[in-house]
């Protein structure tokens, strides 16, 4: 149920220069927040996406919860007609069929803010709080990330405009690779999963959904 993995072009279009929507956040001049809609939901057999969960659909859970600290946010999909609903730029991948990496590459691309913070639509349990502690350590790295023990959590973490020639390089061997891939050529802060006690919840923030029993288990948190 984690994202966790081993350690191991043109200017950005009119559209995502929109204005922010909430007060002022101490990131909200230099984050954008991202939420990658990608994938084929086959384990979950519908769109995970639009799945209901509680009162709400999934998207919009975790989109609210970035809003809280990022107002400017986009979406990264290719089926940009599903999400137009919630009236945010929808951007598409520049190489498709590449996995989050290339969601990533496509939100650095569009974007005008120095930074990103990046997360999948199937983790519920975004933590504004701590979205926002890892867009503070942003300054003088290409990439912060959560590390816990040989995994990191490359799909709720920060990454600059420094990643985009590594990432775009890593694109156009026409390969499928790993988000983590490119870290070796960058700036990487890892912060360690241990030390994030301080924030409510925290067990449960790095979890996704990708099956029905997921799905049921993430609701009995929920509720």
């Amino acid at each position: 149920m984690k994202h966790g993995e081993g350690v191991g072009p043109a200017g950005p279009p009119s559209e995502c220069n929109i204005p922010a929507v909430g007060g002022d956040r101490c990131s909200a001049g230099t984050v954008t927040g991202v939420v990658l809609v990608g994938g084929g939901s086959n384990r979950m057999g519908a769109n995970k996406a639009l799945l209901p969960f509680g009162r709400e659909r999934l998207l919009d859970r975790v989109v609210a919860r970035v809003r809280e600290a990022f107002p400017r946010v986009i979406l990264v999909s290719n089926d940009p007609a599903s999400y137009n609903y919630l009236g945010l730029p929808v951007i598409r991948d520049i190489y498709p069929g590449r996995g989050p990496l290339s969601g990533i590459h496509a939100a650095l691309s569009a974007v005008a803010t120095p930074y990103i913070f990046v997360v999948a639509c199937d983790m519920p349990f975004v933590d504004p709080k701590l979205a926002l502690y890892l867009a503070r350590q942003a300054p003088g790295y290409d990439v912060v990330v959560v590390r816990d023990g040989p995994y990191l959590e490359p799909l709720f973490a920060v990454y600059g405009r420094g990643c985009l020639e590594p990432v775009e390089s890593i694109l156009r061997r026409g390969l499928r690779a790993r988000v983590v891939d490119f870290f070796p050529a960058v700036r990487v802060k890892y912060i360690e999963r241990e030390d994030l006690s301080d924030f409510a919840g925290v067990d449960k923030v790095f979890m996704n959904i990708n099956t029905p029993r997921d799905l049921e288990r993430a609701l009995q948190f929920l509720e």
